[in-house]
């Protein structure tokens, strides 16, 4: 499972023009799922994510986790797990087939929101999304349970 984590002063996602999702601040995460995912990626993933500390504190230092007064941004993109090895047009071999992709996605959701007091919003699996966001920092971050040593 692989995680892009942007921290927002604010984002939003539209689908077929209509806001089904949107936060001021906090995190906006691009989730991607592979084929050989388990929940053990899943919760550890979510754990990581909740940990971050990279919010400021009073004194400027990056020493908060999100905080319930916060929001969290979810979005389903099976496009992080493209592959370049063969030329210039991405494989997606990788990825989680839609069912499976669209089951632990949804489980995600669910766990994220049992454990997140703030504002969960996500946008909707297997569609085309419009995603406007506004960094903060930037602090942008990749998260990737097979890779759990950086």
């Amino acid at each position: 499972m692989r995680a892009l984590v942007r921290r927002v002063s604010r984002a939003s996602v539209k689908v077929d023009g209509q806001v089904v999702g949107q936060i001021d601040q906090g995190l906006l995460i691009y989730l991607g799922i592979h084929q050989d995912d388990e929940l053990t990626d899943l919760d550890w993933l979510i754990q990581k994510i909740l940990g971050l500390r990279i919010f400021e504190d009073e004194h400027g230092k990056m020493n908060l986790s999100i905080l319930p007064e916060q929001g969290i941004l979810l979005i389903s993109q099976f496009t992080l797990y493209g592959n370049l090895k063969k030329g210039y047009r991405p494989s997606f071999n990788r990825a989680a087939n839609p069912k499976k992709g669209e089951e632990l996605f949804d489980l995600f959701l669910a766990k994220l929101g049992g454990l997140f007091q703030g504002n969960l919003a996500s946008g909707v699996f297997g569609a085309d999304m419009k995603i406007e966001a506004i960094d903060e920092g930037p602090v942008t971050l990749w998260i990737d349970s097979r890779e759990r040593n950086y």
